[in-house]
């Protein structure tokens, strides 16, 4: 007698019996057969959407958890006046990003979106433990660079996961909710580093505030949907259909197997601007110009989330690259405006309220368009079989020149001053301008297949 069959027996069968042959798909899908004239309801993706952004406030947080507090934690733990090591302090964490994206890629497609989330945060935590009780630069920085690698692996996997998972007329909009996570992220840390000029140690506690979070994300994760297009990437079609069920409802499901199906027949055949220092440094940018961080600090947040909002409106009307155009365009104007501030030919005052206005300007323009785009473009524009392992490889390049800039942005703030370090932001704005206008698509309102079709070389019969 035999035995019980294997799960590749029963996902061999279920594929015969459940899913229509490649042609088959094709012709349905050609002719309008199984298409939906009506959009799914948001309500169902929403709450995983939502969950899978908690990394992106972790990342956001831990972007900003050393801005307000820098100058207490390098009196504590002897550097201060080294701008070397207040760089490394900010830039390791950006080095353990570099390995977490890295790597980002392989995690998510040998284990899955949801456990991938779920081993971002381990990192994080362990790295928040060993920063808040060093007593040297050493475990700060050994601190920074775990934390790094989990602030490397989560944003990458949740621009995967928010692109599968999300129906393709909210899509852009819930793309936006990265960004705006960010923002609060951001916000948070700059909130609760207030209190650190003036309580000894309060440093200390903005690093365990982080563990929160990401407790709350690695649990949570364990009640989200997988994604629907990574499991039918295994082979495993019952389940990417059970999950497509719970995302988009029971009419949805063929049609969304339908597309992923006809997917298969096809393929058988961010920019240095400058942004990064903001967040970073923007305490000490501002106190340079004379103006209180503390306000200085919560103009920026409210600047990024406002954007996020606009953004957040506009991604799956204006669409992708006319947010892209507008935001670089803007970053640039306001970079105009922090070199004209950094003349010597303004009266103090004048130069101080025109170069927070500039960067003003420049992180809401950023927020509108170069902040939330790129996450959510990125894996629309990719095939789905190498979807993650090519974000994988963007996100370390975007990770590595990060690093340089945290590592480097206060020590050439001093060698080249203002005018010429700004000047180099505004041209890469400039350059971001030509290539968007030249060589992005529009992808708003299109399924992840209907753009991989559309970019793919098709088959000659």
């Amino acid at each position: 007698m035999r035995g019980r069959p294997t799960t590749r027996e029963l996902s061999s069968t279920y594929k015969r019996m459940n899913v229509p042959d490649r042609e088959e798909n094709s012709a349905l899908l050609q002719n309008g057969v199984g298409v939906q004239t009506t959009n799914p309801s948001w309500q169902r993706s929403l709450p995983h959407v939502l969950v899978s952004t908690i990394t992106s406030f972790l990342y956001g947080y831990h972007l900003g958890v050393v801005n307000e507090p820098l100058e207490s934690i390098s009196l504590d733990l002897g550097f201060s006046g080294n701008t070397l090591a207040e760089g490394l302090v900010v830039s390791t964490c950006l080095a353990g990003a570099f390995v977490g994206s890295l790597f980002s890629g392989w995690i998510a497609d040998g284990v899955g979106r949801c456990r991938a989330f779920q081993l971002s945060t381990l990192p994080m935590i362990i790295g928040a433990s060993i920063s808040a009780t060093t007593k040297n630069l050493e475990g700060m920085l050994l601190g920074r660079f775990l934390v790094g690698t989990g602030m490397g692996l989560g944003p990458a996997v949740a621009s995967l996961y928010v692109a599968e998972v999300s129906p393709s007329f909210v899509r852009g909009t819930y793309g936006s909710f990265i960004q705006i996570a960010t923002c609060f992220g951001l916000m948070g840390a700059l909130f609760i580093g207030i209190p650190a000029k003036e309580i000894v140690g309060w440093w200390r506690v903005c690093f365990w505030v982080s563990a929160v979070p990401a407790a709350i994300l690695a649990l949570a994760m364990v009640f989200c949907a997988e994604s629907p297009h990574w499991l039918y990437k295994r082979g495993r079609y019952a389940e990417a259909e059970a999950e497509f069920e719970k995302l988009l409802g029971e009419s949805y499901v063929k049609s969304a197997i339908g597309e992923l199906s006809k997917l298969d027949r096809s393929d058988d055949v961010e920019a240095l601007s400058g942004i990064n220092a903001v967040f970073y440094f923007s305490s000490t940018v501002f106190k340079r110009v004379g103006m209180p961080s503390d306000l200085a600090n919560i103009c920026v947040g409210v600047a990024n989330l406002s954007g996020s909002i606009v953004a957040m409106i506009l991604m799956d009307k204006m669409g992708r690259k006319g947010l892209l155009l507008a935001s670089f365009t803007g970053m640039a104007g306001a970079m105009g405006i922090q070199v004209t501030a950094a003349g010597s030919f303004l009266p103090g005052s004048a130069a101080m309220c025109l170069s927070v206005s500039g960067m003003l300007l420049f992180v809401l323009t950023f927020a509108v368009g170069a902040g939330p785009v790129p996450g959510l473009l990125l894996p629309e524009i990719f095939p789905s079989r190498i979807r993650a392992k090519a974000m994988a490889v963007c996100l370390s390049v975007h990770w590595a020149i990060n690093f340089f800039v945290g590592l480097l942005f206060l020590r050439l703030l001093e060698v080249l001053g203002p005018q010429v370090l700004y000047s180099i932001f505004a041209t890469f704005c400039l350059m971001a301008v030509v290539f968007v206008k030249r060589n992005v698509i529009e992808t708003k309102g299109k399924s992840l297949q209907e753009i991989e079709i559309t970019l793919l070389p098709q088959d000659v019969n």
